[in-house]
């Protein structure tokens, strides 16, 4: 998390480049243009800034739009709700692979606890049957009126999404709220401590703040971006490794897209759940009132699993529960999924997910092998960030695998060292892809600011 601040500022820098990048380069290994002679205003022609707007309209799109943040903490304010919203974002742009298989571990999740409801609690999914077979026959069920019967519809993949992202908080007389995974839900409903959730799916869709046309505004973007670079390819007019990269982020955020959109977006407010058997004392400790042991920092070793903590739980192998969630009665902001058993089918699905999408990023780069860069050394970065971006998680594959199969200890120094090494070394890749980019930007092949002959794919008579 120390390093979301530089990563910040080197983004920051692609929206102010064209201010500070008209400085020449004495380079001439290979023919280029410099963004002085760029042209200013043509409806043949495009402009540096140009360029930048529309990446980071994806950027955006890809990295505030596309993700879905669980349930912030009743007491906290707008602005700490912005902020850890603004890491995530930094965190998506840094590694968008960890996006993917954040949002694989939350919907494979999803479908485990929204197939567990329905066996335990089937009346859940047929009480909406039963309540209309009371009506005459033609007769429509208003559920709009006050005294309407209160419907449950089947537990759907939408009701599990929100069970874990902090969504049913228990109250009790004398305890303070606590929130509740779906496994602590379904035990208190069992024992009849609490009465089963009366929310319906369109009420869940109602409390959040995105709905299918947003959704589709936000996919259109990524669709005409997309579009315009596949265009490009075919009239041979070259496009910016900007571009290139923002591709990538498109590629994988399309996946997370795909697996949050049954997600509840920017929700406010947890359902309250209320503790009916005074005969029984609540519970002591559930499990987001207990901190994990990271954050005592006793030993050098809790530094360590400190810093990789992010990347641990965005991979989905541990949620880490930290001392101000705990403060604040919420979830972990990186949490959100069953970490229960990290040898499960789950796990090593989300694991492949993750593997499959690297190898995505780095494929996408690497359609930047023959970019005129302006000098050699640029050029075999370059490559050599687009294959280590395709290949970094490999070892991460191997590692885990060796975890599942051998029923090894995650916490051993032999994985935590492992993680830590490749997170570093994935981090320092991305950072350096961001500097080629933004050096790039200085001069630009020939070519660059041309814009798409769109009528060139209309059949003329």
């Amino acid at each position: 998390m120390a390093l979301l601040p530089l990563t910040l500022a080197a983004i920051l820098s692609l929206l102010c480049i064209q201010f500070v990048c008209a400085l020449p380069l004495n380079c001439t290994s290979t023919p280029t243009l410099d963004i002085s002679d760029s042209p200013s205003s043509s409806s043949h022609t495009r402009t540096l800034c140009d360029i930048i707007q529309s990446c980071a309209a994806t950027l955006f799109a890809c990295s505030w739009a596309a993700i879905h943040p669980n349930i912030p903490g009743m007491d906290e304010g707008r602005t700490t709700i912005f902020f850890r919203r603004l890491s995530i974002m930094v965190l998506a742009l840094i590694a968008p692979e960890l996006m993917v298989t954040w949002a694989t571990m939350q919907f494979l999740s999803a479908l485990k606890t929204a197939d567990s409801f329905k066996k335990f609690h089937p009346a859940c999914s047929n009480r909406t049957t039963e309540v209309t077979a009371m009506l005459p026959a033609g007769a429509a069920l208003d559920t709009s009126h006050p005294s309407a019967p209160r419907v449950v519809n089947e537990w759907t993949v939408t009701h599990s999404f929100f069970a874990w992202m902090g969504g049913f908080m228990l109250y009790c007389n004398d305890r303070p709220p606590a929130t509740l995974t779906p496994k602590e839900l379904k035990g208190f409903i069992e024992e009849g401590c609490v009465e089963m959730p009366v929310i319906v799916e369109a009420e869940l869709e109602a409390l959040s703040k995105s709905d299918a046309l947003s959704k589709g505004i936000a996919i259109m973007q990524l669709a005409w971006f997309t579009l315009q670079l596949v265009a490009r390819y075919i009239q041979n007019l070259p496009t910016t490794l900007l571009e290139i990269d923002t591709l990538a982020v498109v590629a994988l955020a399309c996946l997370s897209y795909g697996l949050w959109w049954k997600k509840p977006k920017d929700v406010r407010r947890p359902y309250p759940v209320r503790w009916k058997k005074h005969d029984r004392s609540p519970p002591t400790k559930l499990t987001y009132e207990k901190s994990n042991t990271e954050f005592s920092l006793i030993g050098w070793h809790h530094y360590l699993l400190l810093v990789i903590y992010p990347l641990r739980s965005l991979m989905g192998t541990r949620v880490t529960i930290s001392p101000r969630a705990v403060q604040e009665h919420r979830i972990p902001s990186l949490g959100g999924y069953d970490d229960s058993n990290p040898h499960d089918v789950n796990h090593i699905i989300t694991l492949f997910v993750g593997c499959f999408s690297a190898f995505i990023s780095g494929g996408v780069h690497c359609f930047g092998w023959y970019y005129l860069f302006q000098g050699h050394t640029e050029q075999t970065l370059w490559r050599a960030t687009s294959l280590m971006t395709a290949s970094a998680s490999l070892p991460l594959l191997l590692i885990f695998g060796w975890v599942i199969l051998l029923d090894i200890k995650q916490d051993s120094w032999v994985v935590r060292w492992s993680v830590a090494t490749i997170a570093f070394i994935y981090i320092a890749t991305r950072l350096t892809v961001i500097v080629l980019i933004v050096l790039s930007l200085q001069s630009l092949p020939t070519g660059t600011y041309d814009v798409v002959a769109w009528t060139t794919f209309v059949p003329h008579v």
